[in-house]
């Protein structure tokens, strides 16, 4: 039986209009009315993810910055907080200035470039947020950064992982969310960990979970979850893990998931 759904947002409950259907708002209306908690686990920053909650009219703890917050959708409580330290954010501006990367920086729900360039209004404009310009990103370090993103061309991104990865190791997260984003969190602070913590304070076993998501900062997700439901348009390499792979982000592809395997579960012959 499920009792948890944890989705995604972009490439999965959006659709490349970055809107949520109507047949999908209905279908999880109706998985909330049966009783199952229903979640959102993005790497968006908490007032951007809050938009899409306030349309799905959940009330529940939501999972934001690839798992560094979960925060109540009414911002009443803070459920889990993991910032990236001092000491590597510090270093990751510093690369980003060495490999000539744009980076910008989260902090209290706050989006932070040290310049006022293409990528950061597109970004505005995507996740339609603000954003702030200030001159020293590491005046800011000291108290550590929720989340740290580069923006810049696929393939730079790639070698720039590869770097990231051979310095950090495991003393970060390092994953892309989509082919220009790459994202550095704390290593506690991934999508999987963060369900782990918020099914275990809501009582509610790892088998009763089910996680969609379509790219590699899901990984951890469709791992953990009980149920990991891949979108057809995720990559190859999730869906290498998937136990079951949906329709595609702009063919409803969530809510087919959910008619499977929540809301008519005695049609699915698996």
């Amino acid at each position: 039986m499920c009792k948890l759904v944890a989705i995604d947002l972009d490439g999965t409950l959006l659709t490349d209009q970055l809107e949520i259907t109507p047949n999908t708002i209905t279908a999880i209306q109706q998985v909330i009315e049966s009783g199952v908690v229903v979640t959102l686990a993005t790497g968006r920053m908490f007032p951007s993810a809050k938009k899409f909650a306030d349309q799905l009219k959940l009330d529940v703890p939501l999972i934001t910055y690839q798992g560094a917050v979960i925060k109540d959708a009414e911002e009443k409580k803070v459920w889990f907080d993991r910032p990236v330290s001092e000491a590597i954010s510090k270093r990751l501006i510093e690369l980003a200035h060495e490999h000539q990367v744009h980076i910008q920086v989260y902090q209290d729900d706050i989006v932070y470039s040290a310049v006022d360039n293409e990528e950061i209004q597109g970004y505005a404009r995507e996740g339609d947020v603000s954003y702030t310009v200030i001159d020293d990103l590491n005046s800011l370090s000291e108290k550590g950064f929720t989340k740290v993103l580069f923006i810049g061309e696929p393939m730079n991104l790639d070698r720039f992982q590869i770097t990231l990865q051979q310095e950090f190791g495991a003393s970060a997260h390092i994953a892309k969310s989509k082919p220009h984003y790459l994202e550095v969190t704390n290593p506690e602070a991934n999508k999987g960990t963060a369900l782990l913590y918020l099914a275990e304070q809501l009582g509610i076993e790892r088998s009763e979970i089910i996680g969609i998501g379509d790219n590699h900062n899901d990984f951890e997700l469709i791992m953990t979850a009980g149920l990991g439901v891949v979108m057809g348009n995720g990559v190859e390499a999730l869906k290498s893990v998937a136990d079951y792979i949906t329709k595609t982000n702009n063919d409803e592809g969530v809510l087919h998931a959910l008619e499977q395997f929540v809301l008519n579960p005695v049609t699915n012959d698996n």
